[in-house]
């Protein structure tokens, strides 16, 4: 076995919960990897809502839905991603950030520390039970040290009771390693 980078054990958790048919959100679109990655395990039959403020972004996720053939599966939202239930009101079965900045963008648009918080309660308040909220927090850019201690204490205070919650993170790596933290409703 060979450990997995938080990006890539993000992927291995929605292997395990996103079903054919089920609703999910990519609250980061980025590039619109997740995007698609979801949109595939949905299927036909479910649904993929992708949010990103910045235009380029949008752009660069729907150009990869298209080339990839499931843009009936998929929305792209040129919104942040604390709107999320303007747009989203069904149940969700899971939700993935990456915060920090879309690495081939403009790197002074990094996600904030209010509306990230203010995002994943309104999913939690979608999310169904055995449900999951991913968040990868790139913290190594101005601010993001502020995110990630907001994002660890929100997480640490969830009533064990309600939620699990997960962090994974390697801690003898330099330059600041993104943590993976995983919130399971119960």
């Amino acid at each position: 076995m060979k450990l997995q980078s938080a990006l890539n054990f993000s992927h291995t958790l929605l292997k395990e919960i996103v079903q054919p048919g089920d609703t999910v959100i990519d609250a980061t679109a980025g590039k619109g990897n997740d995007t698609l990655f979801l949109a595939q395990l949905v299927g036909k039959k479910g649904h993929v809502y992708g949010f990103d403020i910045q235009a380029k972004a949008v752009e660069l996720t729907q150009q990869l839905i298209d080339n990839n053939n499931v843009r009936k599966q998929t929305t792209v939202i040129n919104d942040g991603h604390e709107n999320v239930t303007k747009y989203v009101t069904e149940p969700i079965t899971a939700a993935i950030f990456n915060l920090g900045y879309l690495p081939a963008g403009d790197h002074s648009i990094v996600t904030k520390p209010t509306t990230t918080l203010e995002s994943v309660q309104s999913i939690m308040q979608q999310l169904k039970k055995n449900g999951v909220i991913i968040l990868v927090v790139y913290y190594g850019h101005p601010g993001g040290e502020k995110e990630k201690e907001r994002i660890l204490q929100f997480a640490q205070s969830l009533d064990q009771h309600v939620y699990n919650v997960l962090q994974y993170q390697f801690i003898n790596q330099i330059h600041e390693p993104p943590i993976l933290l995983a919130l399971q409703k119960r």
